[in-house]
């Protein structure tokens, strides 16, 4: 995975690293790791994955056949701030 730096801003490098690791789920395989899972929290929790991404596969299919209505776009905080004239104060 690689990130570059442009213009000297580290922060935003990192903030744009910090996005493609959530992406990826390297946080959560990293703090799933941290302790010993017994066995049968293993089972338990791969069930619930299991589950979670067929109800997911089932709602977006069901978006697809129009029987739910499709999730609403969200604007990103720069696209949607309008400029205002300076006030004064």
């Amino acid at each position: 995975m690689r990130v570059d730096v442009r213009n000297n801003d580290v922060d935003q490098a990192l903030r744009a690293l910090k996005r493609k690791l959530q992406r990826e789920g390297l946080l959560r395989e990293l703090k799933r790791r941290r302790a010993y899972e017994k066995p049968s929290e293993r089972r338990i929790r791969e069930r619930d994955d299991a589950i979670r991404r067929a109800r997911k596969l089932a709602r977006k299919q069901a978006q697809r056949e129009g029987l739910l209505p499709a999730p609403k776009k969200k604007l990103s905080p720069v696209a949607g701030r309008r400029s205002s004239p300076a006030r004064s104060g």
